[in-house]
């Protein structure tokens, strides 16, 4: 039986790349991989998904929002890892992130296939922007992460090691800008913390800084 005392914590993460809050979390979190011994496994969840039972309680701006920039980017992310493995949805999400959120190129089509390329993957994804046979495998992998954390949540859901080693979920953290080296040590260990105490749930306060890309 091989060794396994010295394998990297796994941590579960689900991201939609449209939200600017999953960006900078997923960027921290892979600041915690060079300081820490974690591995970051990544899952596909969908804002669209989530907020389709409910678009008459949100702001119109949103609701058009979802409706016309949501879908297709998710699509075209399931087909990737349905095709080509969920290894590459690290790449594939930094290359995406990277477009629509520090350079502020939006969810758009051109975005998603520079992307694409970028990580050397087929334009042919591009296909599965307007419908996708992989729809089930997205809702799915949505389904996975909200199930761990509950229904009250958006994105990003993070899935750490608790008591006794079994998984606890959460919604966040949602922090801004995000953090890097000691700090970012800092803010995974605080986790753990928390996720160590069977009846933790939440710890909140009013947002009063909007996303701060600036050191990404």
């Amino acid at each position: 039986m091989p060794d396994t005392s010295t394998a990297a914590t796994p941590v579960d993460f689900w991201f939609d790349p449209l939200c600017p809050w999953a960006w900078m979390t997923s960027r921290w979190v892979l600041e915690v991989e060079k300081v820490r011994d974690i591995k970051v496994r990544w899952h596909l969840m969908s804002l669209a998904v989530l907020n389709e039972d409910r678009l008459d309680e949100l702001p119109e701006e949103y609701r058009e929002m979802l409706a016309t920039k949501a879908w297709g980017p998710v699509r075209v992310v399931i087909a990737a890892q349905e095709e080509h493995g969920a290894e590459v949805l690290g790449d594939l999400y930094t290359a995406l992130g990277t477009r629509i959120h520090n350079q502020d190129e939006g969810p758009e089509k051109e975005t998603v296939a520079a992307a694409l390329k970028e990580v050397g993957l087929p334009d042919s994804l591009m296909e599965h922007w307007d419908s996708t046979p992989y729809e089930p495998q997205l809702r799915a992998s949505h389904k996975e992460g909200i199930d761990k954390v509950g229904q009250d949540v958006g994105t990003p859901v993070i899935a750490v090691p608790g008591a006794d080693g079994e998984q606890i979920a959460f919604f966040g953290p949602v922090v801004t800008p995000a953090p890097q080296g000691e700090e970012a040590a800092r803010l995974w260990d605080g986790t753990l913390a928390v996720a160590s105490v069977p009846g933790f749930y939440e710890i909140k306060r009013t947002r009063t800084k909007g996303p701060d890309f600036s050191n990404l």
